[in-house]
Order: structure tokens, then C-alpha cells, then sequence
């Protein structure tokens, strides 16, 4: 095998993965064909030029895929059987009894966003934002505006940046052994964050929907379903504090979280269907999420820069476009971040671009309409004036202090 084939200073692998972003911004109807494409164009030019990490050729990509198939059924398992999980918990009609509790000017919309932070603090930031969707889905009888989803997001990734069970990064930190309380001054930095792009999004949604206040007066509540949605959460929850405390050595040889959250819709299909017909458009989003990560794992990124508040800034913009888990599992081998700087910039960092994070694709595939980054970026600007904003009040207030 040669070199990498160098296009100016730039590697040609990146080249191609930047040749891929570009055909899912500006082809948003298509993305799925555009990620594939991209993949089979990277995976082929390795296979035959470069060769990847784990070897040369077929067979160094067949090793790579091994290394990187728990992180990919993982996803796929938990894009797919959130879905069905939101579903489930539009059915228990919480939601359409919600504005019995909720303002009903641009406040409620605010309300949600909060109900959505904290939500991602003890759940898995996918399910936060998918919970978030059907919630507003009812509120605001289907018309939820692009902004407004991309608040969704940004809120669910925030929420779960300062959590070691809120969000796959934090949980890779804390694996690491390192302290859960060092990631939990990202909350300062996600807190504020959340004011800066929630108010303007909660306006935004409003002037484009408003709430429904007297609809569904004397709707009752669905218990079983709600049980299972408990069930799931807590099987998610649970099984990732469980496997992460009492076996942190098997935690990346098995799709656990994915595993035990399909062992639970399975079983209490008996008592509720779920909505299987959401599937096929799932797995879509899930294949072209997938895509995307698999591609950026076959990045020759041996290094990240050296670690100050600067490139750590970098890194929260970095994130919108390439994968999040690969950039923590770089800075975690090379040392000398402020972890909490790091939880905040990759883990909402993502929300800048609809196809950024799990959490942004996740929502995508409920709202396809969501699926454009020109409309993401016009609408869900406030969002990366909320990371400048947050990650220099982090800087002002905690200061960097690397470990």
C-alpha cells in the first residue's frame, strides 16, 4: 500500500469526506444515496491505495468495520428503537394534555425546550430530543417549525453535555476514569446556551404556530403505555450504569444499551403494538447516520492539535460535520484537556447541522422537512451564537484548567 495521496497539504481522504458533507448540504432530498456513495468512494479509495490501521486492502476494511461495529449496531439499535419509543409515548396522549401546564405564549415553547434540557441530563440525549419532537408534534398540531427542531436538538445535546449518562461522550470520559464532576461545569456553559437560542426559537415557533390551549380537555391517559416507556427509559438507563460500573471492560464489546432496549419492546409488545410502520424511514436515517461515522473513522486523524480553549472551541464547530465519538476518543488518548470545555464543545456542537449529531438525525427522520442545511442554518443561527455564548461564559466564570 502507498502513502496518502496528498491534494495540496490536504489528504485525499479528507477531500472525499468533505466532497460527501457537501453533497448532503446541497442534496438534502438524496442524502442517503450521497452518504453511501461517499463511503463506498472512501472505503475503495483505502482498500486500494492506502490501506486502513487494522491492515491492507478487503481485509484491513473488514478489520476496521469489526473494530467499529458495537458503536454502529449501538446506534442503529437505539436510532430505530427510540423511534418506536416516541411513538409510544405520543400514544400515552401526555402530550396533548401538556398545555394544561404550559404558558400559552412563546413561554411554553421555552418550557418545553427546558423540559427537554433535563430530560437529556439522565436520558440518552436521542430519546430526550425524540420525546421533545412528539411533545411539540402536539402542541402545535404538526406545524413545528425548522428553528424550533433545531432547538430541540441543541437543547437535548446541552442538557446531556454536562451528564456522564446523558450523552456517548460523557460516558466515554467517565470511562476513561475520570471523574463524573469534572463534566458537569459543561451545565454552565449548556445553561446558557439554552437561554441564548431558546427564546428566540420558542418566539420564532410561536409566530408560526401557536399553542393549542382547549383542545383534548378531557383526555385520559394511556398508564400502560406509559409503562413501557418507563420500562425502556429505565432499561437504557439502566443497563448503561450497570454494564459501565460493574464491567467497564465489556462495555465496548457488545451493543448492551441497543440489546436491552429492543429486549424490552419486544417483550411488551403484548401489552401495546408499537407502531412498526415507522420503521422502514428509521432505519433510512440510522443507515445514513452510520454511513457518516463509518466514513469518519476511516479519517487519517492520528493527532489532534494541542489542547487549549482555542482549539477546544474548534472542536465544538468541528463536530457539526464529523463525528463527535472519534474527536473524544482522540483528545481522551491524547490528555490535557479541561474536560468540561471538551463535554460542552463536542457534545452540542453537533447541533449546529441537522446531520451533526444522533440526536439531530434521530429528529430528521420524524421531520423530514428538517432535512436541509440551508433552512437549519437560516432558522437555527441562534444556536451557535448560544455555543460561542455559553463556552466564553464557561471561560470567564470557570477559567481552563486541564487535567
Amino acid at each position: 500500500m502507498s502513502a496518502e495521496i496528498l491534494v495540496g497539504p490536504v489528504p485525499l481522504s479528507f477531500v472525499l469526506f468533505a466532497l460527501t458533507l457537501l453533497g448532503v448540504a446541497l442534496l438534502h432530498r438524496h442524502v442517503l444515496v450521497v452518504a453511501l456513495t461517499g463511503l463506498a468512494v472512501i472505503a475503495g479509495y483505502q482498500v486500494l491505495v492506502t490501506g486502513f490501521a487494522e491492515g491492507a486492502g478487503l481485509a484491513g476494511f473488514v478489520a476496521h468495520v469489526h473494530h467499529e461495529w458495537v458503536t454502529l449496531a449501538n446506534l442503529f439499535a437505539l436510532l430505530t428503537g427510540f423511534a418506536l419509543l416516541s411513538r409510544h409515548f405520543e400514544k400515552t396522549r401526555i402530550p396533548v394534555i401538556l398545555p394544561k401546564w404550559l404558558a400559552d405564549d412563546w413561554t411554553g415553547g421555552f418550557q418545553l425546550l427546558v423540559l427537554v434540557f433535563i430530560l437529556s441530563g439522565f436520558l440518552d440525549n436521542i430519546a430526550a430530543a425524540l420525546i421533545g419532537g412528539a411533545m411539540a408534534h402536539a402542541l402545535y398540531q404538526g406545524r413545528v417549525h425548522v428553528g424550533f427542531l433545531a432547538a430541540i436538538v441543541a437543547a437535548a445535546n446541552g442538557g446531556g453535555a454536562g451528564s456522564v449518562i446523558g450523552d456517548t461522550t460523557t460516558t466515554m470520559i467517565w470511562l476513561h476514569g475520570i471523574s463524573p464532576l469534572a463534566v458537569v461545569e459543561a451545565y454552565l456553559a449548556a445553561a446558557v446556551a439554552l437561554v441564548i437560542f431558546g427564546i428566540p426559537a420558542a418566539r420564532l415557533q410561536q409566530a408560526h404556530s401557536p399553542i393549542v390551549k382547549d383542545a383534548h380537555a378531557h383526555t385520559h391517559v394511556d398508564k400502560p403505555r406509559v409503562l413501557i416507556v418507563f420500562a425502556l427509559l429505565l432499561a437504557v438507563v439502566g443497563t448503561n450504569v450497570a454494564v459501565n460500573l460493574t464491567q467497564p471492560e465489556r462495555a465496548s464489546q457488545f451493543p448492551w444499551i441497543g440489546a436491552a432496549l429492543w429486549c424490552v419492546l419486544l417483550l411488551s409488545a403484548k401489552v401495546r403494538r408499537p407502531d412498526w410502520e415507522v420503521l422502514p424511514e428509521a432505519a433510512k436515517g440510522s443507515v445514513f447516520l452510520l454511513s457518516l461515522v463509518l466514513a469518519a473513522s476511516l479519517m487519517p486523524v492520528g493527532a489532534l492539535p494541542t489542547p487549549s480553549p482555542a482549539v477546544t472551541l474548534g472542536l465544538g464547530f468541528f463536530s457539526a460535520v464529523f463525528d463527535n465519538i472519534p474527536l473524544t476518543a482522540l483528545a481522551l488518548t491524547q490528555g490535557g484537556y479541561d474536560w468540561g470545555f471538551l463535554a460542552f464543545a463536542v457534545g452540542f456542537g453537533g447541533s449546529m447541522l441537522w446531520f451533526g449529531s444522533s440526536a439531530g438525525v434521530a429528529l430528521s427522520n420524524l421531520f423530514p422537512h428538517a432535512r436541509s442545511v440551508g433552512a437549519w442554518l437560516r432558522y437555527g443561527w441562534p444556536i451557535i451564537v448560544g455555543y460561542l455564548g455559553g463556552y466564553a461564559t464557561l471561560y470567564i466564570l470557570r477559567g481552563w484548567s486541564p487535567s
